[in-house]
């Protein structure tokens, strides 16, 4: 009975990433890593390895969910293939190395850089700020260049990338719906290596829990992605039918809050 009862959480938090991944084309790490340290806590996990262990596993529920809004977004024609194999190697370069090496960045660190970072797109989204009209895509090598700096960031934040690559491709006057489904397809290899990077760091880690392969809580995984992708073809049906200004600021204010609540744990 206690088991069912830890399992609600995560299958609630995959209904709700799920929706958001389809929506806004993010993979919806900045919904998990607060909320997950705040499950992690309930369930009397290692406090030193909370926050590595929310990032780990936030980055590896993010595959399946992304695969999925991708999948959803190719069949309405929307995603720009074309960005995205200028953008691959750079972004598995950038979430591999940054992932690995993330045992050796204080967790207060981390904290504070996802809450800052968090912050910032928020205020992004929430103006809507609008590109020049004589903006357009670089070329392949800076697409590489910033496809490494987002899978960076990524890794270090926990996230599919989303929150950077969609407004990234709107400043450079794709069109909104192009850069949602794009960044859908950008967030699966950013996790897989992010995931594969957070599980390799933690791997000698004695202090995890059970069922763990390194900062990566497999239960949770399991479960969050199985609802996710339940969820992933309504946000992708709204994504082509709303408008997305006024959910841009609704998701700005939620990543605002879950910011402030990402400090308040910590500190």
């Amino acid at each position: 009975m206690e088991t069912l009862i830890w399992m609600l959480p995560y299958l609630g938090l995959g209904l709700v990433v799920g929706f958001f991944a389809g929506l806004l084309g993010i993979g919806g790490g900045g919904i998990m890593v607060p909320l997950l340290i705040m499950i992690f806590m309930m369930q009397g996990f290692d406090s030193v390895q909370l926050v590595h262990l929310a990032l780990g596993t936030s980055m590896a529920s993010i595959v399946l969910t992304s695969m999925s809004s991708a999948y959803h977004h190719h069949k309405r024609g929307a995603v720009r293939w074309d960005v995205w194999q200028k953008m691959f190697l750079g972004l598995l370069l950038g979430t591999f190395t940054l992932s690995f090496f993330i045992n050796y960045i204080p967790r207060t660190f981390l904290a504070i850089f996802f809450s800052v970072f968090m912050t910032y797109v928020a205020v992004q989204m929430f103006l809507n700020i609008k590109p020049k009209p004589s903006r357009t895509l670089p070329n392949r090598a800076g697409l590489a260049a910033t496809g490494f700096g987002i899978g960076g960031i990524s890794a270090l934040v926990a996230i599919g990338g989303g929150t950077m690559s969609v407004p990234f491709l709107t400043l450079c006057n794709v069109r909104i719906q192009h850069a949602i489904a794009t960044s859908a397809a950008l967030g699966a290899p950013i996790a897989l290596a992010g995931g594969l990077g957070y599980a390799l760091s933690g791997w000698t880690e004695a202090s995890l829990p059970a069922y763990s392969v390194g900062y990566v809580y497999m239960p949770a995984v399991l479960l969050i992605s199985g609802m996710s992708v339940l969820t992933v073809p309504l946000g992708v049906k709204l994504a082509h039918r709303l408008p997305v200004g006024v959910l841009k600021k609704v998701f700005a204010v939620i990543m605002l809050l879950l910011a402030m609540k990402m400090l308040d744990i910590v500190f």
